[in-house]
């Protein structure tokens, strides 16, 4: 049977802080890739613009209004996007240097 000491019992405790550091580290550089560059976000708020100039043109207060709103709301929920993903990546790398800083501890037996 295998004993377990203090010191193997703070490796394993740090090699999965630094792993689940790693996967949020890798999580959160995937949200800011794939959410915040979203091709189909840039289109929609391209089109919501031409959609106020027309309405301006046209004098349709409602529609202004309304591609108005949407172009806030696009730009609130790009701005949550960026938000989560820096959280993500800045937690990942400080649960990687905590598990960094754990290894640096140990007092190991000679």
């Amino acid at each position: 049977m295998y004993a377990i000491n203090l010191p193997d019992t703070l490796l394993a405790m740090a090699a999965a802080l630094f792993l689940l550091g790693a996967v949020s580290l890798v999580l959160g550089v995937f949200v800011l890739i794939t959410r915040v560059m979203n091709r189909e976000i840039s289109t929609l708020t391209a089109q919501t613009a031409k959609l106020a100039r027309k309405g301006i043109t046209e004098d349709m207060s409602g529609l202004v209004s309304n591609a108005s709103t949407l172009l806030t709301s696009m730009t609130q929920m790009v701005r949550t996007a960026a938000g989560i993903g820096i959280f993500l990546t800045s937690l990942g790398l400080g649960m990687m240097a905590a598990g960094y800083w754990m290894v640096l501890q140990i007092s190991w037996p000679l």
